[in-house]
């Protein structure tokens, strides 16, 4: 089985690639199984922009089909925040555990309106590869939509902590309520490495 390096820290996030590059006929690596320690600086202003720079960045040290994402909640009501800065929403310097980020939304929600409530979690995923000694770099971007709840679910996923507000009225559950592999089915990574299937074949093949 072909391996591709899984730029993230993040082991909720590498277990979900894991399941997901598993049923694209490929391995997952992890950067510490690569040997890699150091990290690049996000310094995008889009959710696109920071997954191109980790995927160049961590391609540029493996030497290894790269795969690397940046995402995170957009809510309508709060003109598209926390948005690129999701994990660092609260300052450099401030709490920005699972349960502080949690506890942000539902204080900057409460009182809107249920009309006024639609949000998202996005997700833009790079890839880079090495085709016929041609460098390839791809992007993809897909959502979750939802909508922000006016009761966060009481468990929070571990690195995932805006599953614990965001409600998917079709499905009429959290999508914090959903295991590794039932979120894995709808998850906007699924959604994103559907559109670079191609690509992610023609890695397989090698």
């Amino acid at each position: 089985m072909k391996r591709i390096l899984v730029a993230t820290t993040n082991p909720a996030k590498l277990a979900e690639y894991r399941i997901l590059l598993g049923e694209h006929g490929l391995e997952a690596v992890a950067l510490n199984e690569a040997g890699i320690t150091d990290s690049p600086e996000e310094t995008g202003a889009t959710f696109e922009e920071n997954a191109l720079l980790k995927a160049r960045f961590y391609f540029a040290r493996a030497k290894m089909p790269t795969i690397a994402d940046d995402g995170g909640l957009e809510v309508d009501a709060l003109s598209g925040a926390p948005g690129v800065r999701s994990h660092r929403w609260l300052g450099e310097e401030s709490d920005n555990s699972d349960a502080a980020l949690v506890a942000e939304v539902m204080r900057r929600m409460e009182g809107v309106p249920n009309g006024r409530r639609a949000a998202r979690l996005r997700a833009a995923t790079a890839l880079i590869y090495e085709d016929d000694g041609q460098r390839c770099e791809r992007i993809a971007v897909a959502a979750i939509e939802g909508v922000i709840a006016k009761k966060a679910w009481p468990v929070i996923r571990p690195g995932f902590p805006y599953r614990a507000v965001l409600f998917l009225p079709d499905r009429n559950i959290f999508l914090g309520e959903l295991g590794e592999s039932d979120e894995a089915r709808i998850s906007q990574r699924r959604q994103a490495l559907d559109r670079l299937a191609p690509d992610l074949a023609r890695i397989a093949r090698g």
